[in-house]
């Protein structure tokens, strides 16, 4: 009696659809959040050559001095382009639990050969008398330029991100009619998001996600201390934007592409695979009938 029971459920276990991710699966790159910031930076260019001569004659000493100097000083600005290595691997985790997706790992955003300090570049022209002309740099925003570059041959899309907006809250709220304060610090994110076909740059999806995440603490006015949860908050505001970026992506993709919703999991229904036209794979009921163990 127990070998039926337990080949019966082996039985049924084998007879369950299991659903992987087939080869035909598009391949997706998540890219870092992508940002550019304004950077100012002083500097000073000095040039001093001196001579100095001292001659004798009947009259006494005589001495004369030469110095020719050139100082420039100011402040640069400039545009600073780079990938912020943070609120991605959640993302992907997503799309790996709730999708038949295929993720492939990108190149990272490549900023170019460094280049001279302005310092450096107003004492060249001093030298040289020329003025040295811009090289351009690459444009991490400009993911057509860099999908061409091959920083994600392997992928068949590309999930682009870009920061639009950080803002951090470190408040102290004192409550009123009692000698105690709230203390919050939280992290507020916004980043825009593409899905672009890395063949035909077609745009699959386009939206807007938000994460955020705070840690909140009752203190006294009587020196308490509070030193806020840092990886809390930047824990949670990762996980948030990432179920955002889900749950848009999907919602999109099941209007827009059906071919893609098919390979989107219905996570309500225990697994089931959305077909894209609102009917539903149903998965085999497995036998719950119980190990009977004789003794």
């Amino acid at each position: 009696m127990q070998r039926r029971t337990v080949l019966s459920l082996l039985a049924a276990a084998l007879l369950t659809p299991v659903v992987l991710a087939d080869a035909g699966a598009p391949r997706i790159a998540v890219t870092d959040l992508a940002y550019t910031q304004a950077v100012s930076q002083y500097f000073q260019v000095a040039e001093i050559k001196s001579n100095t001569n001292v001659a004798a004659n009947r009259n006494g000493f005589v001495a004369s001095d030469q110095t020719q100097g050139t100082y420039v000083a100011g402040t640069y600005s400039y545009m600073e382009q780079r990938e912020l290595g943070s609120f991605t691997n959640d993302i992907k985790g997503a799309l790996l639990k709730g999708t038949a997706f295929r993720l492939v790992q990108g190149k990272a955003f490549d900023a170019g050969a460094p280049q001279p300090t302005k310092a450096e570049q107003v004492l060249n022209q001093m030298k040289t008398g020329k003025m040295a002309k811009p090289v351009r740099q690459p444009e991490v925003k400009d993911i057509i330029a860099r999908i061409r570059k091959g920083e994600f041959n392997n992928a068949d899309y590309v999930l682009f991100g870009t920061l639009s907006n950080v803002q951090f809250v470190d408040q102290f709220s004192p409550l009123q009619g009692t000698t105690s304060a709230s203390y919050q610090y939280g992290l507020d994110l916004v980043a825009d998001f593409s899905l672009i076909n890395t063949k035909t740059y077609e745009i699959k999806a386009a939206f807007s996600a938000q994460g955020s995440g705070n840690d909140t603490k009752l203190i006294s006015n009587r020196g308490d201390t509070f030193t806020p949860n840092r990886g809390k908050v930047m824990r949670e505001t990762s996980q948030t934007l990432a179920t955002s970026v889900y749950e848009q992506l999907v919602e999109q993709l099941g209007l827009s592409d059906p071919n893609m919703a098919r390979r989107i999991r219905d996570t309500t229904t225990g697994g089931n695979m959305n077909t894209g036209n609102g009917q539903q794979q149903q998965q085999a009921p497995v036998n719950q009938e119980p190990i009977t163990i004789l003794r």
